[in-house]
């Protein structure tokens, strides 16, 4: 069996190798689908594939936003490398402004290396394969940080939901038993109106009687739709008891047992099922918003 896992969560790790410090930061929610966003300093980007595959190797689905940063131990990890070619186009465009206005000022060197990128900090190109490593041990910390945290969130949504199913079953198990005696109940309030309409002197027809019995039975039949709600429940349940990434599957269950308590609502007008057919809708749906959190 695997964990209940929530989309909810957040994990921090970190990696002092003696040259620098890697700090990643992973926070995640809920979402259909695994969208991945990621915020490194510029001269990390290439290792943005390692990064996913860390992630996708501990998460299957919900927006996930990590933070990468870098803290330099000593100045010898770095070089800081002129743009040239970026640094011309900046001082020919601010000369092409400065003509086109007749600005007398010339551009200087402290306004050029202002604007970004002109100087760029690099890590030591030597130096890659331990930057490799210790990005993905901060990475994988905070994978197994953030798994942690949604395991324990999991758990409780898990019991959430099994405690408001409880109570669906307790509800239900009430409804198949005033069910019982529907048929029965209209029969008797059937005649009794018929007479008041009618006078006490009227004789009933049996045969009509009997037929307006058997149709409306047929029509308030429930039974079906108990078998099959109790069914989506105990397959609820097993999902839950199996884990994993289950939340898609969850919901479908919880779909179908709508369509069967909103099929019992429409065939029964007897006032009790109809309040508790209400309180297992709303029920329901507590269910299927703590689903939605459910990878």
């Amino acid at each position: 069996m695997a964990d209940i896992l929530s989309m909810t969560g957040y994990g921090k790790g970190e990696c002092n190798d003696g040259k620098r410090v890697i700090t990643a930061e992973i926070k995640t929610i809920n979402n259909r689908y695994c969208d991945i966003n990621i915020k490194t300093p510029r001269h990390l980007r290439f290792f943005e594939d390692n990064i996913r595959k860390i992630l996708k190797n501990g998460v299957q689905r919900g927006r996930i936003d990590v933070y990468i940063n870098i803290d330099y131990l000593s100045e010898s990890d770095t070089v800081i490398v002129p743009n040239l070619c970026l640094a011309k186009q900046y001082k020919t465009a601010i000369d092409e402004v400065r003509t086109e206005l007749n600005l007398s000022s010339n551009v200087s060197l402290d306004t050029i290396i202002k604007f970004q990128d002109v100087l760029v900090a690099k890590e030591d190109t030597d130096d890659e394969e331990e930057l490799r490593i210790c990005v993905e041990t901060a990475m994988n910390n905070a994978v197994e940080n953030l798994i942690r945290m949604r395991a324990s969130e999991g758990q409780q949504l898990k019991a959430d939901i099994r405690s408001s199913m409880d109570k669906t079953m307790e509800l239900m198990d009430e409804i198949a038993k005033n069910a019982e005696t529907i048929v029965a109940d209209y029969r008797t309030k059937f005649e009794t109106r018929i007479k008041e309409l009618m006078g006490s002197n009227h004789e009933l027809d049996e045969n009509r009687l009997y037929n307006e019995i058997v149709i409306y039975a047929d029509k308030s039949d429930i039974n079906e739709e108990i078998v099959r709600f109790k069914s989506h429940m105990s397959q609820l349940s097993g999902v839950l008891k199996d884990g994993g990434p289950v939340g898609r599957k969850l919901d479908f269950i919880i779909q179908e047992s709508n369509r069967e308590i909103n099929t019992i609502g429409s065939k029964i007008g007897n006032l009790e099922i109809i309040q508790m057919v209400i309180e297992i809708k709303n029920l329901l749906e507590k269910i299927r918003e703590q689903i939605q959190n459910i990878e």
